[in-house]
């Protein structure tokens, strides 16, 4: 499992607000608050009286003359995460810093929890099953409306993401082609989820369902007996070479075991992982990609077991990009398969090279 470095962010000390731009601490320069969005209807038909979108930010905003922000990044995380996956220092410090491809002093970063995950609305705020059901286009939809009503942003410098937030960024691409001067998805593919990858997460959906502890997802305690399959997930995003470096004798094992097990039951909840995991069934974009009219890189890992490049899928639909190419990052001693993705050293030289072709901020 790729886990929040919840440490890293409580030094951060970061303070709520929801002033239109959050509230920045002189310490950290990283601004926080919420968006709320009443009555929100999603496509399920279930409505929410309140959506709650946190989010973090970086960076001064560029104006245009009608005051529009014209240098917005959005920034997305994974599913098994909150917006700190991509505000570690793994993930951060090669790309945001001055002289970095994602300068402060020119670019204004948005990195939001999205929703279900961190201190956006999730299933474990109260409503528990009750909460609506929704798909990766509710995601973006709602992102989309942070990034517009929120921050008055018509147009992005970027928008990228990690994992679920790569797709996202196709999906973004695609509903949204005039909306960015580019697209960065990482470590994803615009292609339906199936395969072992459908497999795994419905492993985990029915690991959950079939707890003796879930009540239909009404539980008061935590249900243990899905942690069990955690692990199994943890192995599949990780690096074979790396564990094998890592894991040598049955006492590592174990502890490693025990080790993904106690961080599930401290970061997160059987609902939220479960909404999370299951809003995938509406991704599908491979029909619409050519669509997308921005420049797009997508970044692939050649060690990614959770997105096999075997499987030959990204070659014919890159193709259907007009401005889009791919670059597969080789396996070596610093790779760390599907996690390579929080690793930006090791890929960070592609992201500047790609954001130096672009036309300046406009």
């Amino acid at each position: 499992m790729i886990r929040p470095l919840h440490t890293l962010l409580a030094l951060l000390t970061l303070v709520a607000c929801a002033a239109p731009l959050g509230a920045q601490t002189a310490a950290t320069g990283i601004a926080e608050g919420d968006y709320v969005i009443p009555s929100y209807r999603f496509r399920s038909g279930e409505t929410l009286a309140n959506v709650r979108l946190h989010y973090r930010a970086i960076g001064t905003p560029v104006r245009d003359a009608a005051g529009k922000i014209r240098n917005g990044v959005l920034v997305m995380h994974g599913s098994s995460s909150d917006a700190g996956q991509v505000l570690a220092a793994s993930f951060r410090e090669p790309l945001v810093g001055p002289g970095r491809p994602l300068d402060p002093a020119t670019h204004f970063l948005i990195f939001p929890d999205i929703l279900g995950a961190g201190r956006s609305s999730k299933p474990s705020d109260g409503l528990r099953a009750r909460f609506p059901k929704y798909g990766y286009e509710d995601l973006v939809d709602l992102e989309y409306r942070l990034v517009t009503e929120h921050f008055g942003i018509e147009r992005l410098r970027l928008v990228m993401g990690i994992s679920m937030g790569g797709m996202h960024t196709w999906l973004w691409g695609i509903r949204h082609p005039q909306m960015m001067d580019a697209l960065l998805p990482i470590s994803s593919l615009p292609v339906k989820v199936d395969g072992r990858n459908l497999l795994w997460r419905r492993i985990l959906s029915n690991a959950i369902r079939t707890d003796p502890a879930w009540m239909g997802g009404n539980y008061t305690t935590q249900p243990r007996g899905f942690l069990n399959i955690m692990p199994m997930f943890d192995m599949l995003v990780q690096s074979p070479a790396r564990l094998g470096e890592r894991l040598r004798t049955y006492a590592e094992a174990d502890a490693y075991v025990r080790e993904v097990v106690e961080e599930t039951l401290e970061e997160d909840d059987a609902n939220n992982i479960l909404y999370r995991f299951e809003a995938s069934f509406d991704y599908d974009p491979a029909a619409e990609v050519s669509r997308i009219t921005a420049p797009l890189l997508a970044i692939l890992f050649a060690d990614d077991e959770l997105n096999p490049l075997e499987l030959g899928a990204i070659e014919p639909l890159i193709a259907q990009v007009a401005k889009g190419r791919h670059v597969v990052v080789p396996a070596g001693p610093g790779t760390e398969a599907h996690r390579t993705q929080v690793k930006a050293s090791i890929w960070a030289a592609h992201v500047a090279a790609f954001l130096s072709g672009l036309p300046p901020i406009r």
